[in-house]
């Protein structure tokens, strides 16, 4: 008789190897921790640290726990990369850990709860967001969580998981709203797969009540501020979205797992769609549904089921002992790791690496003095009545990080939550303002959106970074802005965009 079609009560667990898994784990982490100095901060990194600052129930791309996160990393070690990227380690660390489990849960013995925890330390998606503190690495971390509550509560019929499923899914929420999606996902496979009873009971709606309760917060703050998150969301449906990105989020499926391991996923997903267990079979339900949503909504962002289903096709990896494979892994992780790490020096990065998050954490202390060699040209009656404004977030957190040692006041954005801020000075009548380069926007198109609210614009400066890399930033210009057409803070609303 198969494992699977065993009762429930009959399908003892094997003992975790925890020893092996933990050193695997410490291993990531040592190595994530290793490489979290050599470049510099992402710009979404920097605009967490900004948001720490103005901590609140909610900000428009995301809700609390990274800013949250960030906050007690300056209140421990002050701007510090290793110090605001502890918490990335320590994510993809617990998610190998949970790989781990996840095997066992599946019936895996030692062999697959290594092989699951090496499969999931050697996915590019869970090194890369290994180097950068952001939502979507928390986001794996836990939807592997809720995957292996699923897998628990399906293995033993015992609903009193979910309660902690409540809990993982709560905290999950107050990270990203993605993995309510997940959980939606999973309710209604397990309606298909026949687990009803599993999931229509009173401890399901117990753990549903438990995350809800760590909403709160974030929903009182959408409700108060006209759910802007909803504007931002559809902004990005439109910009990443739509049929001609599917292809683009197909391709980046593969893309996020070790290619020498890619198999495990489709005979992990036969094997849990063959199991006579509808929780298993729900999960690969949840992936269908998430895998045609994502894709319509969006498809050029790849990693968004980078945490999913995949990991639960490990156990079966306890029948595979040759080397090849694992000489296989080695090798395709060793070529991935200059890829999605600070591995090789910054002025080597490719073109393309230049506009991933590698080269996102090149050049920021570069085009921050460049903008105060700008701003301290201005005469010291006209910096009287001067701010800052940058186009987007990054660039603000940059000026707002990196800044106050080069004697820089606070710089405003309109973009996302930062235009909640306010526009500094509310009777500036001049405005000093740092637009991106050619990647995101001509010189053309940035002139031109100025010029709608301004009568001079003047080039001051024009950006790059001592490492030559071409990223977002490079060749984007400092502008020096007079002549308002309304008042600055008339003009604040005007400003506001989402992206």
């Amino acid at each position: 008789m198969k494992s699977e079609d065993r009762p429930l009560a009959s399908l003892d667990v094997e003992r975790f190897a925890a020893g092996p898994v933990l050193l695997i784990a410490a291993g990531l982490f040592a190595l994530e921790m290793a490489l979290s100095g050599r470049y510099g901060f992402h710009g979404d990194e920097l605009y967490f640290l900004d948001s720490a600052r103005h901590l609140q129930g909610g900000y428009v791309d995301q809700p609390i726990l990274v800013p949250l996160l960030a906050r007690v990393s300056l209140s421990l070690f002050g701007v510090s990369l290793p110090g605001l990227r502890v918490w990335a380690a320590l994510a993809v660390a617990a998610t190998v850990v949970i790989g781990g489990l996840l095997a066992r849960e599946l019936g895996g013995r030692r062999n697959a709860q290594l092989l699951a925890a090496l499969a999931t330390a050697t996915m590019p998606a869970v090194i890369g967001t290994g180097d950068i503190l952001e939502p979507t690495t928390l986001d794996i971390m836990f939807w592997a969580a809720l995957a292996l509550v699923v897998v628990r509560v399906g293995r033993t019929g015992e609903c009193r998981y979910w309660l902690w499923g409540g809990v993982v899914l709560g905290v999950g929420l107050a990270n990203k709203h993605s993995i309510g999606f997940f959980a939606v996902a999973i309710f209604f496979g397990a309606l298909l797969s026949g687990g009803w009873r599993l999931v229509l009971n009173r401890w399901t709606l117990a753990g549903a009540v438990i995350a809800a309760f760590f909403t709160i917060p974030d929903l009182w703050w959408q409700a108060t501020n006209g759910w802007p998150t909803i504007a931002m969301t559809q902004a990005l449906n439109q910009e990443n979205g739509g049929l001609g990105n599917i292809s683009t989020w197909v391709a980046g499926q593969l893309l996020m797992v070790t290619l020498a391991l890619a198999w495990l996923w489709v005979v992990g997903i036969v094997f849990l769609w063959r199991s006579s267990r509808p929780l298993w079979r729900a999960l690969v339900w949840a992936y269908a549904l998430l895998f045609v949503l994502f894709a319509l909504t969006t498809g050029a962002k790849i990693y968004y089921l980078a945490g999913a289903v995949r990991v639960e096709a490990w156990w079966t990896t306890h029948r595979v002992r040759s080397g090849l494979v694992l000489a296989a892994t080695a090798l395709t992780t060793t070529l991935i790791l200059p890829v999605v790490l600070p591995i090789q020096p910054a002025s080597t990065l490719s073109a393309s690496q230049a506009t991933s998050p590698l080269g996102e954490e090149v050049g920021w202390p570069d085009m921050v003095d460049t903008v105060a060699t700008v701003w301290f040209s201005l005469p010291d009656t006209q910096r009287a009545n001067a701010v800052i404004l940058t186009f987007d977030y990054s660039q603000a957190g940059a000026i707002n990080e990196l800044g106050p040692g080069l004697g820089l006041p606070t710089a405003v954005s309109a973009h996302n939550t930062e235009w909640f801020w306010g526009p500094g000075n509310p009777n500036a009548t001049t405005v000093v303002a740092w637009y991106p380069g050619s990647v995101d926007m001509t010189s053309d198109e940035a002139v031109a959106d100025l010029s709608q609210y301004f009568q001079h614009v003047r080039v001051a400066a024009t950006l790059s970074n001592s490492a030559g890399i071409h990223n977002q930033d490079w060749g984007g210009h400092v502008y020096v802005c007079t002549g308002l057409k309304h008042p600055w803070a008339t003009m604040w609303p005007m400003l506001r965009h989402y992206s």
